[in-house]
């Protein structure tokens, strides 16, 4: 096992195109570190330099004390586990496993437990004799994850191992390599465009775009104290409510868009230094859709709980919650961050025709709620849990990191 350290690391292509641009990261010891972005953002091209499947342009990578910038892949000691599982077809689970071995020519006995060991490991005792033709997505991916673990590598390097499988079996194979991590206890290098995959595996998250790191830190922190408007929108699913805004004085401090007036606690303005020198401008107003909830489910509010009326326009129900999908008299905020966090690389989602210059919203609340289509809900919101933004560069206001 051992660190990886990235000391400004950059990727240029020809033409000048900058893959990764300046990119500094330590990935410690043991650790499940995960790098998420858009299609594009460089970090399947870092994960590809560690490896050394790509070369550097400028910096320094090295893994445990040893700088690897022009070590060739097989003797950096990592193992990698790809999107397309690439097994060889006409060998069993067996020897497929043990192929890699027997090129180092590892003794017999050794690989045999190697083998058997993973296998056990990962539930495939009972396929080693089967071709990959007579197994499942899951159980294929399994093999090359197998294939990895037999190698007793320094570190592991993951690219989307689990874009190819079903949404049921992404899930199952996220327990199971979080799992394996807890076991194993290696080093791990994860790339994925899924956030919610992110969140759930990830020690800690790098966020990344354009090739440029946007923030480094634990899933919860990202969620909770996104660095810029790019971070809070690319973070969390359904992604963070924008509205620009404007803060003001009226008896206590107040946040003012379309017809609603939401107080801010005294509280916020300790927690976000710098915050009451945007008191009588606009900003940027973010609200997660979990900090909302129906006033008739959610009981008594302590102070900080504000209420909205609103109009449901459409529900998706989840079983244990509803999202509540509804228009407030506001523009939607087109910044570049928010945008760029939109643009999952997917096809284009079919939106809503919206009625005029509104923004369309979404409140997750208990499925208690019962709240239909065409209906009426009053929402209440922790005014605990505002998220602040400069209208021009983006950046999170009063977060350590921008102070």
């Amino acid at each position: 096992m051992a660190s990886i350290v990235l000391t400004n690391v950059d990727k240029i292509y020809a033409g000048g195109v900058k893959a990764v641009d300046g990119l500094n990261l330590e990935i410690k010891d043991g650790e499940f570190m995960v790098l998420v972005g858009p299609s594009g953002c460089g970090k399947s091209t870092a994960l590809r330099m560690i490896a050394g499947l790509e070369d550097i342009s400028g910096g320094e990578i090295s893994i445990g004390d040893k700088v690897v910038n022009h070590l060739p892949p097989k003797d950096r000691d990592i193992a990698m586990v790809f999107q397309n599982y690439a097994l060889y077809p006409h060998m069993t689970v067996e020897e497929n496993l043990a192929f890699g071995l027997k090129l180092r020519k590892m003794p017999k006995a050794e690989i045999q437990k190697r083998v058997n060991d993973a296998a056990k490991m990962l539930g495939l005792d009972t396929y080693l004799k089967r071709k990959p033709a007579a197994l499942s997505g899951g159980q294929r991916q399994r093999v090359a994850m197998g294939r990895a673990i037999v190698r007793e590598p320094q570190a592991f390097l993951m690219d989307e191992p689990l874009s190819n499988l079903d949404a049921k079996l992404r899930v199952s194979m996220r327990a199971s390599l979080n799992t394996l991590h807890e076991r194993l206890g290696v080093t791990t290098v994860y790339v994925t465009h899924d956030q919610v995959e992110a969140m759930t595996l990830g020690d800690r998250v790098c966020v990344l775009r354009d090739g440029l790191l946007q923030q480094v830190d634990t899933p919860q922190n990202l969620f909770d104290k996104p660095v810029n408007l790019f971070v809070a929108g690319f973070m969390g699913s359904p992604s963070m409510n924008f509205v620009t805004a404007e803060l003001v004085r009226d008896g206590g401090a107040v946040v003012s868009f379309a017809d609603i007036k939401l107080s801010i606690p005294e509280s916020t303005f300790s927690d976000k230094p710098g915050l009451d020198q945007y008191i009588g401008k606009k900003i940027i107003l973010g609200i997660r859709p979990s900090d909302f909830e129906d006033a008739t489910s959610a009981g008594t509010h302590a102070n900080g709980w504000a209420t909205l009326p609103v109009k449901a326009e459409v529900t998706e129900e989840l079983g244990s919650e509803i999202n509540v999908l509804f228009l407030i008299d506001a523009p939607p905020v087109e910044h570049k961050d928010t945008v760029a966090a939109a643009d999952t690389g997917d096809d284009e989602e079919v939106a809503l025709p919206l009625v005029g210059d509104k923004s369309l919203w979404t409140a997750r609340v208990n499925a208690r709620s019962h709240v239909r289509p065409g209906q009426n809900i009053d929402l209440v919101l922790d005014t605990h849990n505002l998220h602040f933004f400069d209208p021009a560069s983006g950046l999170a206001i009063g977060h350590e990191a921008n102070r």
